[in-house]
Parts: structure tokens; C-alpha cells; sequence
């Protein structure tokens, strides 16, 4: 009788233990302002846990060069993850980011050989060919691996553990946005953002020397 009683209430707490440690979906939606009709624009959205919570597992992540382009123009990672640069022409390129705090240079070559790089650190990194200057990417390395990409609509979906958090709307067009929530149950929606993208001006940048690309000529063909 008493085993009965112990297992009955054990069964009991775990019930009513259930719901505050399960997580669950979290939804919300993003007001972006400035940005062109015809613009076709990554927005990603991370939630970083205020409380400290166990590292996620290293992954690799594949950003590939096609076309004298780079797949996906815009990466966004958990720190301490890696990336594979994967040349699928059969041309050479030279990947390379002069961004801090750690700027690489991945030297020449094609298809079909690739390298990895690890990213041990937050940051923002803008990922060039030292080749052709219309290769540009972004490699978005961020302390959490609670990582989304909001729609065109702007709305976007996490699922995270119970706790509190910060969550970031982020464009390269934008001053990134946040705002805090707590998530104790599934279904719920997150704080309003806006990113406001009316004063972005592109900019042109420079090869890996800091000089200016070299025109397309008959001795110069690749760009």
C-alpha cells in the first residue's frame, strides 16, 4: 500500500512537472520598413538564453561556390561550428574575409576540392572571392543554436527549451533588433520587432590586398 501511495504521488509531481519543462513553439512576427519590393533579402532570427545552458554540439555547415556565386548568400551558425567551402566550378576561386576577430584567406582553388574553416567565436563575417568581385556572402556566427529565417511575410518559428531569452531579428540591410521573453509552454508568440532597412547603402569592397579588383580584360577573363 505504501509502494502504491509513493508511486502515486511520484506520478502526480511528474505531471504537473511536465508542462514547465517542456519548451515548445515559439512564433512571432517581424516588421521590416525600407526595404524595396523587388529586394530578395535573408532575415534571420536567433534566441540566445539569458540563463547559461549546455554548449550545442559542433556542426558543419556547406557554403558553396556555383556560378561565380556563393550558396547561400547569407550563413547563420552556432559558434564553434564549421564551414565547408565547397567549389562546384571548374574555375578557380579564392575565398577570403578580412573581418574580425579572426580574418582567413582559403587561398585558390576549384572543383572539385573544398576547405573548412571553424568558427570558435561570435561575430559578423563578409566572405569574399579575391577573383570575382560580384562574389560576395555573409557568415553570421552566433552564440546559440537556436537559429531560424523569418519568411517573406516576416514570420518566423523557434522551438526552445523552457527558460528566458533574447531574441534577435537580424539583416544586413538593418541595425538588428531585440527584445527579452520568458517561454514556460509551447505556443507563444514572441515580441513585435522591427528592422528598419531604408538607410542601407551598399558598399563596394576591395580584394583581400585592399586594392580594387582588376577590370575584365582579354588577359583578365574571370570576372
Amino acid at each position: 500500500m505504501k509502494r502504491k501511495m509513493l508511486t502515486a504521488c511520484f506520478l502526480a509531481l511528474f505531471a504537473m512537472a511536465s508542462p514547465a519543462v517542456a519548451g515548445g513553439e515559439v512564433t512571432g512576427k517581424l516588421k521590416i520598413t525600407g526595404r524595396p519590393a523587388a529586394a530578395t533579402v535573408t532575415t534571420i532570427v536567433y534566441a540566445e538564453p539569458i540563463e547559461a545552458q549546455p554548449p550545442a554540439a559542433p556542426k558543419t555547415y556547406k557554403l558553396f561556390q556555383k556560378d561565380k556565386s556563393f550558396s547561400p548568400r547569407v550563413l547563420a551558425i552556432p559558434v564553434g561550428s564549421s564551414v565547408e567551402f565547397i567549389n562546384e566550378d571548374p574555375i578557380l576561386h579564392n575565398v577570403f574575409s578580412l573581418s574580425p576577430p579572426s580574418p582567413f584567406d582559403m587561398g585558390l582553388y576549384k572543383s572539385p576540392k573544398s576547405k573548412t574553416r571553424t568558427f570558435n567565436a561570435p561575430a559578423l563575417y563578409r566572405v569574399f572571392c579575391n577573383i570575382h568581385p560580384q562574389m560576395t556572402a555573409v557568415i553570421l556566427v552566433v552564440a546559440t543554436p537556436y537559429i531560424t529565417e523569418a519568411d517573406a511575410a516576416g514570420n518566423y518559428r523557434l522551438e526552445l527549451p523552457p527558460g528566458r531569452y533574447r531574441i534577435t531579428a537580424w539583416s544586413e540591410r538593418s541595425i538588428e533588433a531585440t527584445a527579452e521573453m520568458t517561454v514556460a509552454s509551447s505556443g507563444i508568440t514572441a515580441p513585435d520587432l522591427t528592422l528598419d532597412e531604408s538607410h542601407y547603402v551598399e558598399l563596394p569592397h576591395k580584394n583581400k590586398y585592399g586594392d580594387d579588383y582588376p577590370k575584365k580584360t582579354d588577359e583578365n577573363p574571370y570576372p
